[in-house]
């Protein structure tokens, strides 16, 4: 490399020779981020170090005067050994840095349930990546969005494919990136004052999705079932010689085509609960952890969901496997849908009307500004009805005993529990959704109460189990792999979250409260 500016030459050996400056040409760790080691201030093997001792990431051109005060404070460490992260290790990685690593105190057991959890972190992001989309490209289709209207779309089919009580979806395509699209034109039934607060919501696997935005007049073949406006008044929409006028109305383009809501997913189960009672159970559980997923979520960004019913709750096919893998499609009570929450508000912001004194003192807790349990009971609500099971308002509000769930799986019992600590009738005694989701991830992926059969519980058996389980997960993704059996899916990734982020206290604790 050239040879620094004299002025500059002094300004760098000014400054004091950070602590890990001292390692000589032959040491197997060069001094990370130091400025002076293309020009060490105490050379000891001649002037300067020849150009084939500069490390790859070493500057390449002249430093300038903020470079060398700044750099070794940001990117030296010192009084800190450099050491392999266990997040960066592969078969690959360099026998010395394993080396270095197997002498630390965490030995051979610290490597291996470190290199296992990374492992993990990893697939989950990739999985997340095929359910969602990369953030980047959703980015890109944003951009190219912007500005268009129907006529720079194609609506495939004239008739909604979803209907929930807030709004109608249309499947439309757009070509972007020499590639047809597909996503959902929502048409909202009552002007949406949410739309702030739903683009500042960020990617969540639980929460709809918004591309874009535009007011314009509805297409003519597009029908409307039930619309209150202009399109019911005067001659029908069959008679060609004289059309309704067609409204204005508010569009929002969402990345995910919802297939149907929750409510109808309940409606039409009926016999697969009674034909199938755990696989039915095992996919209600997996829809209850997505929308406290998405619950948490919210609540970290202050947001509030809107009305939490089944009909404003949508399911989305998730992506198909690779071409080699597809089959015939499987209908959607048969696999596991994702669970998109779609009506949203800041806090403080709810005001709805009450037609009851008993349902003013449900959405008095609904709006205030720091509901003391009001998703918690929505979402007990919703687990007697997605179990086909009745339930009043005199039932949630402690009027009336809750009704008895009957007992047809291994979910059955847990389910039961959980609605029961969802819906007590002291708020303060009710269990957060944070701990409502780790109820149901310990009803899906254990550990079960026979684990403390033979021996009692504490921090130490649960560490144990967690550690074999995390092992014995990431052995099935390998398996699975070699045996060219489906991708990885949602429930999948949900397991991934689980394990990936789940500590033995956290077990402990929601095992007190489940068993």
């Amino acid at each position: 490399p050239p040879p620094l500016p004299r002025k500059q030459l002094q300004r760098a050996e000014s400054l004091p020779e950070p602590g890990s400056s001292h390692g000589r040409p032959g040491d197997p760790e060069p001094r990370a981020g130091s400025i002076l080691y293309s020009v060490p201030p105490h050379p000891r093997h001649g002037e300067g170090a020849p150009p084939r001792d500069r490390p790859s990431w070493a500057p390449k051109k002249p430093l300038t005067k903020s470079q060398s005060l700044e750099e070794p404070l940001a990117r030296s460490s010192p009084q800190k050994a450099p050491s392999p992260s266990l997040k960066e290790l592969t078969f690959g990685t360099a026998d010395g840095e394993l080396g270095q690593l197997l002498e630390s105190p965490a030995g051979v057991c610290g490597v291996v349930l470190g290199c296992q959890e990374a492992a993990l972190a990893r697939l989950s992001a990739h999985m997340q990546d095929e359910l969602v989309g990369p953030e980047e490209r959703q980015q890109l289709l944003e951009a190219e969005l912007a500005g268009r209207r129907w006529a720079a779309l194609g609506v495939l089919d004239p008739q909604p494919c979803c209907q929930s009580g807030d709004a109608w979806y249309f499947r439309v395509g757009f070509t972007f990136e020499h590639r047809q699209l597909q996503f959902a034109a929502k048409v909202p039934k009552l002007c949406c004052s949410s739309l702030g607060v739903q683009s500042s919501l960020g990617t969540h696997c639980s929460i709809q999705r918004l591309l874009g935005r535009f007011t314009d007049r509805l297409p003519p073949e597009l029908v409307l079932p039930g619309f209150p406006g202009k399109q019911s008044q005067g001659p029908s929409r069959e008679d060609p010689a004289c059309p309704a006028p067609r409204p204005v109305l508010q569009v929002l383009l969402c990345a995910e085509v919802p297939q149907q809501t929750l409510a109808d997913f309940v409606k039409e189960s009926h016999a697969l609960h009674r034909s199938s009672p755990g696989h039915y159970e095992r996919l209600s559980c997996l829809l209850l952890l997505q929308l406290c997923m998405g619950l948490e979520h919210l609540r970290r960004q202050n947001v509030a969901q809107g009305d939490l019913c089944p009909e404003n709750l949508l399911l989305v096919q998730c992506p198909c496997p690779s071409q080699s893998q597809q089959g015939p499609k499987e209908p959607l009570g048969l696999s596991l849908p994702r669970l998109l929450i779609s009506s949203f508000f800041k806090v403080q912001e709810k005001q709805r009307p009450c037609s009851s004194s008993l349902e003013q003192n449900w959405t008095q807790g609904l709006a205030a500004p720091s509901p003391p349990g009001a998703a918690e009971l929505n979402v007990g609500r919703l687990i007697y009805q997605l179990l086909h099971v009745d339930i009043s308002l005199e039932n949630i509000l402690g009027v009336r005993r809750l009704p008895e769930i009957p007992s047809l799986s291994i979910y059955s019992a847990g389910l039961k529990r959980l609605a029961t600590l969802l819906l007590h009738r002291d708020p303060h005694q009710r269990v957060s959704i944070e701990q409502a989701r780790g109820i149901l991830q310990v009803l899906l992926w254990g550990p079960r109460q026979e684990l403390f059969a033979r021996s009692r519980k504490s921090l130490a058996l649960l560490r144990g189990w967690l550690q074999v389980k995390r092992a014995l997960l990431l052995l099935r993704f390998a398996e699975n792999s070699a045996g060219a059996r489906l991708s990885p899916g949602l429930e999948e990734w949900l397991c991934c979250q689980y394990f990936q982020g789940v500590t033995e206290h956290t077990l402990y604790q929601v095992t007190q409260v489940l068993y």
